[in-house]
């Protein structure tokens, strides 16, 4: 059952549709929402899983460094009245980690699993066909139009050879499997574009 009601939807809902979400969007929203009924067996706690997704990039200025810790703060005020203290600590954790991409250190294993699960779907846009990459790759550059060409090219270079210095770039076995090899691929294509 879903943790978020439909008056916070369509709030969060308007959030996600301003003009300079251009893959920040309501449409990111629905694929990973779309990835999650997919996987739903694999999770411990799909709900929690649900309200991160709806509340992970709720908060998005690309000029600012806490884009993540001010959408788990929103998620916090939001659900502290119908969540648990330690659900909804977890699904805070989980909100955070999306600024990191690294798995936290949770003592359940249930939990950590989940919040593997998560960010692994947050991250399969880089594992998707060329063109959707690309496409991807294109909306990311307009979020940051304000970067000039030379910062962007530098930034975004450093981002993805992160990104490929990991032994995965997915934490779990079923997203290794099914993104690991493209998105590979995808980024070494990326950065031979944007060094040349």
């Amino acid at each position: 059952m879903s943790l978020i009601d439909e008056g916070t939807k369509a709030e969060l809902i308007r959030l996600y549709e301003a003009k300079d979400r251009h893959y920040h969007g309501i449409r990111h929203i629905e694929a990973l929402l779309a990835l999650l009924e997919a996987h739903r067996a694999a999770f411990a706690d799909p709900d929690a899983v649900e309200a991160a997704i709806w509340f992970h990039d709720a908060i998005y200025d690309s000029r600012r460094k806490d884009n993540e810790a001010l959408s788990a703060a929103l998620a916090a005020g939001k659900l502290k009245e119908q969540v648990d203290a330690p659900r909804l600590a977890r699904i805070v954790t989980m909100i955070e980690a999306t600024a990191t991409h690294e798995v936290p250190t949770f003592e359940d294993t249930s939990a950590r699993n989940d919040a593997a699960l998560l960010l692994d779907m947050d991250l399969s846009i880089l594992g998707a066909p060329p063109a959707t990459f690309d496409a991807y790759e294109a909306n990311v550059r307009r979020e940051y139009a304000w970067v000039s060409e030379a910062d962007w090219r530098a930034g975004r270079a450093a981002v993805l050879r992160n990104f490929l210095a990991r032994p995965r770039i997915f934490h779990t076995d079923i997203f290794v499997a099914r993104f690991e090899a493209q998105a590979r691929e995808n980024m070494e294509r990326s950065l031979e574009a944007l060094s040349a």
